[in-house]
């Protein structure tokens, strides 16, 4: 093991103490495994073959069901639109718009703080405590009475999922190298995608089975059973959730120490771990930071339409029942394109190209969608825009994560920076979709035409910028392995 001496200006942040670790483990790698140009190795162990797989049986379950239920709580207001929800509770003008942003305040808010306390506790007990949270809030939804009862219940309900998301991708990246860690984030995300692509049609049957049963409308059933559900999950996730690499139940000691020490080895400029406060300072001063934060903002408020594709859909003239189905495809495109994307990526060990092309494929799907009132082609390019983009969140929090992850805190505190600046979007991106509007919502479309077009130029700007990087950690050190992927 060698170390560099190198001065974190590379980086761009201050250090007090901590002394880097620049690792080159090629001594400890048996003479089959490979390096690529950044330093990544090959998985050839049979060992670490099977720890991989083992993780993947545990962990990755557990956290897509739990992303499934976090987002179908989070969207029933989207589907319960279609069940006269907003008339139900006398709305009027844009109440209804608020209601949907003022979820994301809460969650802004909540994400950072969070992600500092996470990794002083174990994220097991932290994580399906927040989803228990969460569940019993969005259970009580269904007795609300007003425009304030569900503006309130909207404000807490975004505190109580705050921690989850955030929470997660730095659970995932504990345990996943770079070049699984975008894969395993977008199998992560589908959860999100299929949640999407199937609230439609759970709300459907919902309605079409419960409205008016008990004197409830079918929105309030909705919200009561897919409330339920979630708390039975969030008990089981209690115990089925790990810690940390060194801490988790199962996991043998031999396994412990293998996922602990493989994926510190793939982390450029490895360092050990600082206080919360000092991982969220060297997170905040790192200027590679905001440049994925901007990126991951850029990219979500193109995505504003996560909260509009019903009322999109419906725009093609079909009733509420099929308009709920035809939401389904687009999104289960989007899932397979999503980890197909990722896991190019990993292969390959790439980042800006995987993003400029999925952003062009969803800037030709925004330009259709709004320029012909033709149905086919219009749904045509829901197809485009939906299933082109939603790999490139996973590519951004892997990257991110990969970047800045110096330390288990500094990495948890990027994470949420990127994450919190991201959502940030998701406050004014609903008044792009005004009513008036319809059906071709060309204010939304144009805006996230631009939108996407930022999220490539500013993944051309990291690669730069890793490249300069990579320059410096070779002519300090001319026997690093270890280099920034871009």
């Amino acid at each position: 093991m060698a170390s560099s001496k190198q001065d974190d200006s590379t980086v761009g942040v201050a250090h007090s103490n901590a002394t880097i670790e620049h690792i080159d483990f090629t001594e400890n790698l048996k003479p089959e495994e490979r390096l690529d140009r950044f330093g990544a190795a090959a998985k050839v162990d049979p060992k670490e073959i099977a720890l991989v797989k083992k993780l993947d049986t545990y962990l990755m379950p557990i956290l897509w069901f739990m992303y499934f239920l976090n987002f179908l709580c989070r969207n029933a207001i989207v589907n319960g639109k279609l069940n006269r929800l907003d008339k139900e509770l006398g709305m009027v003008g844009s109440q209804y718009n608020t209601c949907v942003s003022i979820f994301f305040v809460g969650y802004i808010l909540g994400q950072i703080p969070s992600n500092l306390l996470v990794t002083r506790v174990k994220p097991a007990w932290y994580l399906a405590g927040w989803m228990m949270a969460w569940a019993i809030v969005s259970t009580l939804t269904c007795i609300v009475k007003d425009y304030r009862g569900m503006l309130a219940s909207r404000i807490i309900l975004g505190f109580t999922e705050a921690p989850f998301y955030s929470g997660a991708c730095y659970l995932v990246s504990l345990f996943y190298t770079r070049k699984e860690t975008a894969t395993r984030l977008a199998i992560f995300y589908t959860g999100n995608l299929l949640a999407s692509a199937f609230s439609g049609l759970i709300a459907a049957g919902v309605f079409a089975g419960l409205n008016g049963k008990s004197g409830m409308s079918g929105w309030r059933w909705l919200f009561l059973i897919q409330g339920i559900v979630t708390v039975f999950i969030a008990a089981i996730a209690i115990f089925v959730l790990p810690n940390k690499p060194l801490d988790t139940p199962w996991l043998n000691e031999e396994e412990r120490q293998l996922a602990h020490r493989r994926v510190a080895r793939d982390t450029t400029q490895k360092r050990m771990s600082t206080s919360s406060w000092t991982g969220l300072w060297e997170a905040a001063t790192d200027y590679r930071t905001w440049v994925f934060a901007l990126m991951g903002n850029l990219h979500l408020s193109a995505n504003g339409f996560k909260n509009y594709m019903p009322t999109a859909v419906e725009t093609l003239g079909f009733n509420t029942t099929i308009t709920l189905v035809l939401t389904c495809p687009p999104y289960l495109l989007a899932a397979f394109a999503s980890v197909a994307v990722s896991w190019s990526s990993g292969h390959f060990n790439e980042r800006t190209w995987h993003v400029t092309l999925s952003k062009t494929v969803a800037i030709v799907g925004f330009a259709v969608a709004t320029g012909t009132y033709n149905i086919g082609a219009r749904y045509f390019a829901m197809f485009l825009f939906v299933g082109a983009t939603y790999g490139v969140n996973n590519l951004n929090i892997a990257w991110t994560s990969a970047t800045v992850g110096q330390t288990d805190e500094k990495k948890a505190a990027a994470i949420a920076i990127v994450n919190t600046l991201g959502n940030l979007s998701f406050v004014y991106t609903p008044y792009l979709w005004p009513d008036s509007d319809s059906p071709l919502y060309r204010r939304a479309m144009i805006a996230s035409i631009g939108f996407s077009f930022g999220v490539v130029m500013t993944a051309w700007c990291m690669k730069f910028i890793l490249i300069r990087a990579n320059r410096k950690i070779r002519a300090e050190d001319n026997e690093a392995v270890n280099f920034y992927a871009y």
